[in-house]
């Protein structure tokens, strides 16, 4: 079962990036930090700058939440990624409307 799901979301995935396009004025030189983001506890990709875009964060209480499409969204704590190697400079939020929030780096907190 856990395995049929994992290889249902990776196949989401590689469509969802196919037909995908990277942001506008997407840096081709962080394409390989986007593609190094791995989904807690599964070590699935968390896709690729197709579906990974910054964002606007903040905290609300004991959690995030990020700006997808206009809305704000709880970050599940599961999708939160503790890395301090974020080159983007702003959080990250790796999102599809199939999946959700798959993965989120936050940004600079101030």
């Amino acid at each position: 079962m856990i395995r049929s799901l994992l290889g249902t979301a990776a196949l989401v995935c590689l469509a969802t990036a196919a037909f995908g396009r990277p942001p506008p004025n997407a840096d081709p030189a962080l394409a390989p930090w986007f593609h190094s983001l791995m989904q807690p506890g599964t070590g699935i990709s968390c896709c690729s700058e197709a579906d990974c875009r910054r964002t606007d964060f903040r905290i609300n209480g004991d959690h995030y939440e990020a700006m997808i499409q206009g809305v704000w969204q709880r970050v599940p704590d599961s999708s939160v990624l503790r890395r301090s190697d974020n080159p983007t400079g702003s959080a990250v939020v790796c999102w599809t409307p199939a999946l959700g929030i798959m993965c989120f780096v936050r940004g600079p907190e101030t």
